[in-house]
């Protein structure tokens, strides 16, 4: 992709995200999310009307009447982008690619972050972080992310999502909102998950094609694994090899959701076809 070329398709991204940031993701995003970095402050005498959640017991205790904790708004919250950039990501059939959902998706968030003045970064990854960019504040910086997103080149094909997270606890020691990209065909992150979600406010975000779920009945057909690159003949009209393949792929998808929920991180799933900007705003709504 020539400079030029480049630069039109982040202009075209920027007034797109930029306009759903702007309307729709900016007070949700804050009110989702600006809460939840509290800091302790001071106590003072309770008030009716005030949360009786935030008493303090033994200040209370010790003068005899109620006292409740004030809390102040961390000024400054981090997100971290994690993107999964395998081969995998270059399935598309119909309306475009999982990979060209995910930059939007990734660059919405992002502007929405900007907006409230947050720093946002960037971790793209395969069976290897293949990039790191720490987390900044402003436009540049976001435009930055969006002309790595379009243009960067993964030097392996395959996905490592237990890898990718070990790097963020060695890069994020404190607490960031963390939003996972990927289709999740993969397994075996339990663990990691479980101390990332301890640690961060994780959302995993599951972006797939329809043709994806099943295998059309289509004869042999020459197959390649995007991951591996390995090429086979398939009986599609074998029923047997249709529903393993089902089989599969629903197991995939049940282990990132059951793991997620599990672990007290967010998820949603979103088909290329479909409106992100639901599913997005019907997670924030759920969870403000």
């Amino acid at each position: 992709m020539d400079t030029k070329e480049l630069l039109k398709k982040v202009r075209k991204i920027e007034i797109k995200t930029r306009r759903l940031s702007d309307h729709i993701f900016g007070g949700e995003y804050h009110s989702t999310f600006k809460g939840r970095g509290m800091t302790f402050s001071e106590v003072r005498q309770y008030q009716f009307g005030d949360d009786v959640r935030n008493i303090d017991w033994n200040v209370t205790a010790r003068y005899n009447e109620p006292f409740i904790k004030v809390f102040e708004e961390e000024r400054e919250l981090t997100m971290m982008l994690m993107v999964d950039v395998s081969g995998s990501e270059l399935f598309g059939t119909n309306t475009q690619f999982k990979n060209e959902t995910i930059t939007e998706i990734s660059a919405t968030l992002a502007f929405s972050a900007m907006q409230n003045n947050d720093k946002v970064g960037l971790i793209l990854f395969s069976d290897e972080i293949e990039l790191y960019i720490p987390p900044k504040k402003g436009k540049s910086h976001v435009l930055r992310i969006i002309r790595e997103l379009l243009e960067f080149t993964p030097k392996s094909t395959k996905t490592d999502i237990s890898q990718a997270l070990k790097f963020l606890s060695s890069v994020m020691k404190k607490k960031a909102i963390v939003f996972m990209l990927s289709d999740f065909i993969a397994d075996e992150y339990e663990q990691t998950l479980k101390i990332s979600a301890k640690r961060h406010d994780l959302t995993g975000i599951r972006i797939y094609d329809k043709r994806e779920e099943e295998i059309p009945n289509l004869g042999m057909v020459q197959m390649e694994d995007s991951e591996t690159g390995e090429t086979m003949l398939v009986n599609t009209s074998s029923k047997t090899v249709r529903t393993n393949y089902t089989k599969f792929y629903q197991s995939k998808v049940n282990y990132f959701q059951e793991l997620f929920s599990r672990s007290g991180a967010g998820a949603l799933s979103t088909r290329v076809d479909e409106s992100y900007v639901k599913k997005l705003l019907g997670y924030f709504k759920r969870r403000g």
